[in-house]
Formats: C-alpha cells, sequence, structure tokens
C-alpha cells in the first residue's frame, strides 16, 4: 500500500492556503438556520451560529463551468493522486465559543496527512486537512479535521 503514497505526495504535507478573513452576519446565519431546518430561536434568530455554519466557508464560489464532472473544484492543497474518485471520509469540529453577528474571523486550512490502506473495494487514499478558524485576536474559535477518501 505504502508505495501508491510517494514521497512527491508526502512532500505536500504541512502546506496550507493562505487564511482568509470572513465575518459573520445575522443575514447569513438567518439564511444558514432556515436552509437547514434549525428550531432553536438563538439560530432562527440569527444571534448565534449553528453548528456547521462554517463547512465551506473558506471556499471560494465557482460557476458551474470550472467544476470537474463529479461537481468538484480543483483543490489546490491535493497532489496529484493514482485513484481519482474521491469521496467524503468524515468531518471533526471542536468549537470553543459561540460565532455571534458581527464577529470576523480568520479562516486557514492546511494539508496534515496523506496515507493509504486497502479497504473491501480495493486500495484507497486519505487525505487529511485541518481547518484553523480563530478570532481577530489569533484566539481559536473552532477546529475542523476533514478527510477525504480516493480509490
Amino acid at each position: 500500500m505504502s508505495e501508491l503514497v510517494t514521497p512527491a505526495m508526502r512532500a505536500w504535507i504541512g502546506r496550507s492556503e493562505p487564511a482568509i478573513r470572513f465575518e459573520v452576519t445575522r443575514r447569513d446565519i438567518v439564511k444558514y438556520a432556515l436552509a437547514t431546518d434549525q428550531r432553536l430561536r438563538k439560530y432562527v434568530d440569527g444571534d448565534e451560529a449553528p453548528p456547521m455554519f462554517l463547512f465551506g466557508a473558506d471556499r471560494a464560489l465557482s460557476p458551474l463551468a470550472a467544476l470537474g464532472p463529479d461537481g468538484l473544484r480543483n483543490d489546490p492543497l491535493m497532489p496529484e493522486l493514482p485513484l481519482k474518485r474521491v469521496m467524503a471520509g468524515g468531518v471533526k469540529q471542536r468549537y470553543f465559543r459561540a460565532l455571534r453577528p458581527g464577529d470576523v474571523v480568520m479562516i486557514q486550512r492546511r494539508l496534515t496527512d496523506i496515507y493509504a490502506k486497502h479497504g473491501s473495494s480495493g486500495p484507497l487514499i486519505f487525505i487529511v486537512y485541518e481547518i484553523r478558524v480563530t478570532d481577530v485576536d489569533g484566539d481559536l474559535v473552532m477546529l475542523e479535521t476533514q478527510t477525504r477518501i480516493n480509490r
């Protein structure tokens, strides 16, 4: 299995995208709360962002023409891999404080691991990212780990 992940691929570990600035607005919280059928008043009224509110907030908006046939955009933090089919491998989020309207956060994504395993359907390559969300003072707001699986 280890031959699937070459030293050149592993050299990508530690690369990160530039941090992006994201301002939390009441309107965005309300839109997200309605779209995800939130029930708690603090979310529906936009006083606090629900869990998963920031999921994908670090991704650029892309027109359909810029997406690949699988609906994904080119990922600048993924090396060329021999296995092309991308699947979600899981998300873990750890919150350190709530997000409220007017909060400004910095979001930065970093590639933290690449490894191979053999699954029931054949070889798999796992790509692990860490997304750090900090406030303007640098205090941690959320830490997220995302895993992608290529087969």
